[in-house]
């Protein structure tokens, strides 16, 4: 019994070094800054404006320059009707060109400038893909914020536990060896303290691992580092309206607007493919040198510089009825995305509702909490006054006890399934980047 009450005393003060204060906020802007998983969708995010030009939609021409060099050695053997002979052997011919190529397409059937909307639709849409994993994010970050608040308010109530098992197991032990008391209370008395020192040991595990994860939340290079938050207690907001949530919801929740994205997308399609039905215009010029040299023949040398130029006109007048059957699937798709718009928005309202009756369930549940805790902590200390007067068998005191740590547990429970339930919603409805600026104005103390 004496090494754990030692080991507890040791664990609780052993000196934090490098202890940092954090509030969410805090803990939100250094997990924006360093978290790995924003920092590669930031950088998918990058890609997708560097796409969005309009030379890689098509609307600008291209200019290409070549140039090469090439060389025969030939041995010539020549027979005239009349029936001469000539045999030349090792005869050289050279030829070299250099030249600028202009190619632009004037007109496809508005292809390009279907091309051009929805790579900008992408660009939008790789904001949106940005915006949703920073929300998911902040509020798993959230999430463990608040999970770290409760572990150490349970690790606190657990440390009060262990406390007040300690003073009726001193009382027992006086008592005991004056002989006013059993072998079997004292027993008792020490079984529960043991009982109750391990669950502080257990529960100092939890709250290690829940900080650990916090700070791999934050990406810190020290994993292990000792940061203290600034909030000690839970405030769940109080003042939340689910017709402002479901509203907003409506315009800004991001999956919604991906879901309309893809629509716009998919409508773009469309008008690509109807772009085939229109004839194409293509430009073409150029301008080049050339020059070929011969060992045999009329002449020595012949040059070549100037323009060239050119236009290209055509239609696709069949092709095998895959126009047709390309515009066809395109329409579907059309109202596969309307219908997948429709099928999210009443999975939106479905969650809104749910999490709306758990947040209002939880606000009731934590109320009563609070008032079951102000009965038990009464109830304890009118029993522990009966019992240190021998007015209360030590087994009626554990009791007192246990319904005082279950109601802290209990109040514990509500104000963070409360908080996440404000979480989830804030999530839902596009608002949950607010726990960066500050936390919500209305919260109940």
């Amino acid at each position: 019994m004496k090494k754990i009450i030692i080991a507890l005393f040791i664990i609780g003060s052993i000196p934090l070094q490098a202890q940092e204060v954090l509030s969410l906020p805090e803990c939100i802007a250094i997990g924006l800054q360093r978290n790995y998983s924003i920092r590669i969708v930031r950088n998918e995010q990058i890609i997708s404006d560097n796409n969005a030009t309009p030379g890689n939609a098509g609307y600008l021409p291209t200019l290409d320059a070549s140039g090469g060099f090439s060389g025969t050695v030939n041995n010539n053997y020549d027979r005239s009707h009349e029936g001469e002979k000539y045999k030349t052997n090792g005869v050289n011919s050279e030829s070299a060109n250099l030249g600028l190529n202009l190619n632009w397409t004037a007109f496809d059937g508005f292809n390009i400038q279907a091309e051009y909307d929805r790579l900008l639709e992408l660009q939008r849409m790789g904001e949106l893909n940005t915006r949703m994993t920073i929300e998911d994010f902040v509020a798993d970050l959230a999430s463990e914020y608040y999970n770290l608040i409760r572990q150490k308010i349970r690790l606190r109530n657990l440390q009060s536990t262990l406390a007040l098992s300690r003073e009726r197991l001193r009382i027992v032990e006086e008592r005991y060896y004056i002989g006013m008391m059993s072998r079997l209370d004292f027993q008792q008395a020490k079984v529960d303290f043991n009982s109750d020192s391990s669950s502080v040991l257990n529960q100092l595990e939890v709250v290690h691992t829940s900080r650990i994860r916090l700070n791999e939340l934050m990406a810190l290079d020290n994993v292990e580092e000792n940061i203290i938050l600034k909030d000690t207690v839970i405030r769940p907001n109080i003042f939340l309206d689910e017709v402002d949530l479901w509203t907003s919801t409506l315009a800004t929740n991001a999956n919604l607007l991906i879901a309309q994205k893809n629509r716009r997308l998919s409508e773009l399609d469309y008008k690509k493919v109807k772009s085939r039905n229109y004839p194409y215009v293509r430009l073409n010029a150029g301008y080049g040198y050339t020059g070929n040299w011969y060992d045999t023949g009329s002449y020595e040398y012949q040059r070549r510089l100037g323009f060239n130029y050119g236009v290209t006109v055509g239609i696709n007048i069949f092709d095998g009825f895959n126009k047709r059957r390309e515009q066809r699937n395109a329409r579907i798709q059309i109202e596969n995305n309307h219908l997948r718009t429709q099928a999210l928005e009443l999975s939106l309202r479905a969650d809104m509702s749910n999490l709306w009756m758990a947040y209002q369930n939880n606000l009731d549940l934590w109320e009563l909490e609070k008032e079951n805790l102000i009965a038990a902590q009464e109830n304890y200390s009118i029993a522990i006054d009966r019992y240190k007067l021998g007015d209360l068998a030590g087994i009626e005191l554990r009791e007192a006890q246990n319904s005082l740590l279950d109601a802290e547990e209990r109040q514990s429970i509500a104000e963070y399934a409360t908080k996440l339930c404000e979480i989830s919603l804030l999530q839902l409805s596009g608002q949950i980047m607010t726990y960066l600026s500050s936390q919500p104005e209305n919260v109940s103390y």
